[in-house]
């Protein structure tokens, strides 16, 4: 069962996603709706909330009643009163500064666009992602959700393809706003599962695509100083994760240029 705490001010969007959010199959079982038609309205509940009335996630409209700032309002609120509430908002107005703002300023987990055809399985697979994320940023490596790699500080969900170093998701070297591109992401999962046995090129190139051969080093080598650098920048992009490697923990090279391993962050690191 999922807890849901859903702000939203327009009763035919909520007859529309009521009966969806209700059934929806979020963390098994039947989920617990709360929804709230006023910012004021939703802003006292949290204040008057105890720790046992935690949501598990919140739906947010950014405009409401007029008000450009309401949802945000609100999401401060959820914010402060429970900190790592995943937050996704459900709205009208994506692909404008209401989006721009709650993705950089607001720390939502997702922004979701009510206007597109298949909204419905859209709003479910990401409220569904969001919870696996917090899971998984929230709990011991002990308690990881099923399909989930862990080794020291790196947490691979194979199943959302989220990767976490020390809690931070790791990112785009090139363009922070996007994830990982898929090709860098499927060969750290080789390389977590063959660890600490080193992966040769042509291995990888075996695990990628089935052609070996094919599979050119200078290749490799370039998707593993993508991986170096979105470690590094998920530690402030000071070049400290880039010296562990050098010293023999994290992406190391072995064997001259040959191959890689993932080796388990040094005790000192």
């Amino acid at each position: 069962m999922a807890r849901i705490f859903w702000v939203e001010d327009q009763s035919h969007w909520v007859e529309r996603f009521r009966p969806l959010l209700l059934g929806a199959d979020l963390d098994s079982g039947d989920n617990h709706l709360q929804v709230f038609r006023f910012s004021d309205q939703a802003r006292q509940h949290i204040a008057l909330a105890t720790a046992e009335d935690a949501p598990d996630i919140a739906i947010l409209d950014a405009h409401m009643n007029g008000y450009d700032q309401a949802g945000f309002s609100i999401s401060s609120a959820l914010q402060k009163k429970w900190p790592g509430l995943p937050i996704v908002f459900l709205s009208e107005h994506s692909g404008t500064e209401l989006e721009r703002d709650a993705l950089m300023q607001h720390a939502a987990r997702d922004f979701i666009a009510k206007h597109q055809p298949n909204v419905e399985e859209v709003l479910c697979w990401r409220l569904k992602a969001a919870l696996r994320q917090a899971a998984l940023q929230a709990a011991p490596a002990q308690g990881m959700p099923e399909g989930v790699l862990v080794s020291g500080g790196l947490r691979l969900d194979t199943a959302t393809w989220q990767i976490f170093w020390h809690g931070v998701r790791l990112m785009n070297p090139d363009n922070p706003r996007r994830p990982l591109a898929p090709t860098p992401r499927k060969m750290l999962r080789c390389l977590l599962e063959r660890s600490p046995r080193p992966v040769s090129t042509a291995q990888m190139g075996d695990y990628l695509h089935g052609a070996p051969a094919d599979y050119a080093h200078a290749t490799y080598r370039q998707h593993i100083k993508t991986l170096r650098r979105a470690f590094d920048a998920a530690e402030g992009g000071q070049g400290s994760f880039m010296q562990r490697c050098r010293q023999g923990s994290g992406i190391v090279t072995f064997s001259g240029d040959g191959a890689y391993q993932w080796l388990v962050e040094k005790p000192d690191a």
